[in-house]
């Protein structure tokens, strides 16, 4: 049974809500492109206006609804075509998200971050991780079922360079395995760690607390940075040469009194303040190579920000309940966070690459060259997107 004869069609190709108005499409679609055909090698092929409406409804309905026994089942729901339509245009998408990827490996600093992801696979749920790598204007997904070494590796197999990261050991022992990969850690981190310490040793983690806020009152007076090729190299060239600047002048100072502060500290190793501390003490490089490159950021927090949508998505229906969801999940969460990151409305962004694969399933639709040639008023190989 196909989309529209499942009660698909009503619903997710015309309107809004059950009852409600029509879907205006940003721009006018030609009735042969909106009726592409509803099978391709046996799957269905979706209708532009299609697109418009998964990318509304992901992060509220989607990934549960993605399932492997539809094919056993004796009648197929509303669910499964819909379930079809995201794979479909997920397969569409394909060559965008192994672009995406490649551009922010290729990055000399990527953010990396993970949370757990619920797969809901008979006969018992099992808890998979969501990998996030991200650079200042793209981020990428992949779903794996082990939070170890292999699967940091794999998810950063290929990037040479610096990343960003909590004190997570995976990290640390990819980092020790080869020479390509060196270690940046996170301020947040360890703030966090004396703010819940405070609790039960308010005076000195006052004191500690008080410092890291001036590292980060430091960087608040550093310019923010551009992202990086084209025309903001020479503006950013300048940034960075402020930002060491402030970074030599003040925050090395600041970086000394809190280690001069850490080692003068008398705290039992298993307390709360000497977890803290030794935290801080083991990650001591890392953290203090942002004095170095003024590239580093002070935090992970941009990696952070960027689960954000995913956690919601968990919260909201639970996981996946196949490893092909779990596969157009991070495709997905990928593509809509990156336009996110770069000022590009999701759901248009998501119309103009679909439109662009179904013309070529080669095309290759990066929604940061779509915010730069939207900016610019050209067109970058079907990267504009419609007004």
């Amino acid at each position: 049974m196909h989309a529209q004869e499942a009660g698909i069609g009503a619903e997710w190709l015309r309107q809004d809500e059950p009852g409600g108005a029509p879907v205006s499409l940003p721009e006018r679609i030609d009735a042969e492109q909106a009726q592409v055909s509803r099978y391709e090698s046996g799957r269905a092929v979706p209708s532009l206006a299609t697109v418009v409406r998964l990318a509304e409804a992901f992060g509220v309905c989607t990934d549960y609804l993605l399932v492997d026994d539809a094919p056993r089942r004796p009648f197929r729901s509303a669910e499964d075509a819909l379930g079809d339509q995201l794979a479909t245009v997920a397969d569409v998408l394909r060559p965008t998200y192994e672009a995406l990827e490649h551009y922010v490996l290729q990055a000399p600093i990527v953010g990396a971050d993970e949370t757990w992801w619920r797969l809901m696979e008979r006969p018992v749920a099992k808890r998979w991780w969501v990998w996030s790598v991200t650079r200042e204007d793209a981020v990428v997904y992949r779903i794996l079922e082990h939070r170890s070494q292999d699967a940091a590796r794999e998810v950063l197999a290929g990037f040479t360079g610096i990343v960003m990261a909590d004190g997570y050991g995976a990290y640390a022992a990819l980092a020790r395995a080869g020479p390509g990969i060196t270690l940046a850690h996170c301020w947040a981190h360890v703030r966090r760690k004396f703010i819940e310490a405070a609790a039960h040793y308010p005076e000195p983690c006052r004191s500690v607390l008080d410092l890291i806020g001036q590292l980060y009152a430091v960087e608040r007076e550093a310019p923010s940075l551009p992202a990086m090729g084209g025309e903001n190299e020479a503006m950013r060239d300048e940034l960075l040469a402020q930002r060491r600047r402030l970074r030599d002048e003040r925050s090395r100072s600041i970086v000394r009194a809190i280690q001069t502060w850490a080692l003068a500290q008398r705290a039992l190793p298993a307390s709360s303040l000497g977890k803290a501390i030794g935290y801080l003490l083991g990650l001591w490089r890392g953290l203090t190579r942002f004095l170095d490159d003024p590239c580093i950021p002070l935090d992970n927090n941009r990696t952070e920000r960027g689960l954000r949508g995913v956690v919601l998505g968990r919260k909201n229906h639970y996981g996946s309940r196949s490893r092909r969801g779990l596969d157009v999940a991070a495709l997905f969460y990928s593509l809509i966070e990156s336009a996110k990151l770069c000022g590009v409305e999701p759901k248009r962004y998501l119309l103009t690459a679909t439109r662009a694969g179904l013309a070529d399933r080669t095309a290759v639709t990066l929604p940061h060259a779509s915010s730069q040639a939207s900016e610019s008023g050209g067109c970058h190989r079907a990267l504009r997107v419609p007004g």
